[in-house]
């Protein structure tokens, strides 16, 4: 009996217990629940909710603020097109909607219109904006932003990773070491064409990871397993990594890609995703210190809130030029649509 004890401890030992499971994004969670301007169906997903007022100027706030707040929103994420690839029939085809699955309930749809020549080509599915690492705040029922403060950004958690209470993430998991699997539910149509996920990490650098081909037709799980990650923590590179002010390693949700090929079948693909996840290594223990570095000396957040101006005057710029253009619109009925 003390045998099969001491070959029990063992064994927990040779094995590491510091990983752990996640839900990156779940597509399911970006359902639009609220009406930010005209209209009177949802338009918005209030938990993902962003403002980007500030960065419009005074003028453009005021007249055209409505515009300037977005979110997470199946409808609102950008598929772009390799150059290539960019005529007004295949930019206007491709786009993304809110699908209902009898299996899933609500989950991403993406049409893509491919070029029918034979040339390869891509497409990216990214989200409207860069998902903020560190957003201290709440959003009321009719879409009121209201910035939380606390005794320290590292003891707070942002509106897109996991709050207590949560089962997935909205694009972060704080406290990510090495990755060792990562997983994408999609539907196959029995299109040949190759799936890869964006991550992006602490830095801003963007990894692209090859999942698999979608040559099945159903629901199905693309799986990577990293090729780089050692089980056996003997035979690993053990270093000691400085805490603060370096922020706690993490991963944020960039997008999808999606590859063609020029053999293969161009025009319409349709797809659907419903979520994004992760098996991967702690990379700090014990998060809780004696001393709140970032309450005194605040050089995480100085470093944040740079990126999230940068973003707001990216996204603002955008957002105004496209409401602006949207106003320059044709709004009569084309001759071939009038009835004769």
């Amino acid at each position: 009996m003390k045998k099969i004890l001491i070959l029990v401890l063992i064994a927990m030992l040779a094995v590491p217990m510091f990983a752990e499971e996640g839900v990156l994004i779940d597509f399911s969670t970006l359902t639009a629940n609220i009406t930010i301007g005209d209209g009177d169906r949802p338009n918005q997903n209030q938990r993902t909710l962003m403002d980007f007022r500030q960065a419009a100027g005074p003028s453009y706030a005021a007249q055209y603020g409505d515009v300037m707040r977005t979110s997470l929103a199946i409808q609102n994420w950008e598929v772009t097109l390799a150059s290539s690839s960019r005529t007004v029939a295949n930019m206007s085809n491709s786009f993304t909607r809110e699908a209902t699955s009898r299996e899933h309930g609500t989950v991403m749809g993406v049409r893509i219109h491919f070029p029918t020549e034979p040339f390869n080509s891509w497409a990216m599915i990214k989200p409207p904006f860069d998902i903020p690492a560190y957003e201290m705040s709440t959003v009321d029922a009719d879409g009121t932003i209201t910035r939380v403060e606390g005794d320290g950004i590292t003891s707070m958690k942002s509106r897109f990773e996991l709050q207590d209470g949560d089962e997935v993430a909205f694009g972060v998991i704080k406290n990510v070491g090495t990755i060792r699997e990562l997983k994408v539910r999609v539907y196959g149509l029995n299109f040949p064409h190759g799936l890869s996920t964006i991550l992006i990490d602490g830095m801003g650098n963007e990894r692209t990871i090859f999942m698999g081909y979608l040559n099945y037709d159903g629901w199905g799980e693309l799986i990577w397993r990293n090729p780089q990650y050692l089980q056996e923590v003997r035979n690993r590179d053990l270093r000691i990594v400085p805490l603060y002010p370096f922020n706690t390693p993490f991963i944020k949700f960039g997008g999808f890609l999606i590859q063609r090929d020029a053999a293969r079948v161009g025009g319409d693909f349709v797809t659907y995703f419903k979520d994004v996840s992760l098996i991967y290594d702690l990379a700090v223990l014990d998060t809780e210190h004696d001393i709140d570095n970032e309450a005194i000396w605040g050089i995480i957040q100085t470093r944040e809130e740079a990126r999230k101006v940068w973003e707001m005057q990216r996204f603002g710029e955008n957002q105004v030029l496209r409401y602006l253009e949207q106003q320059r619109q044709a709004t009569e009925i084309p001759f071939s649509e009038r009835q004769q």
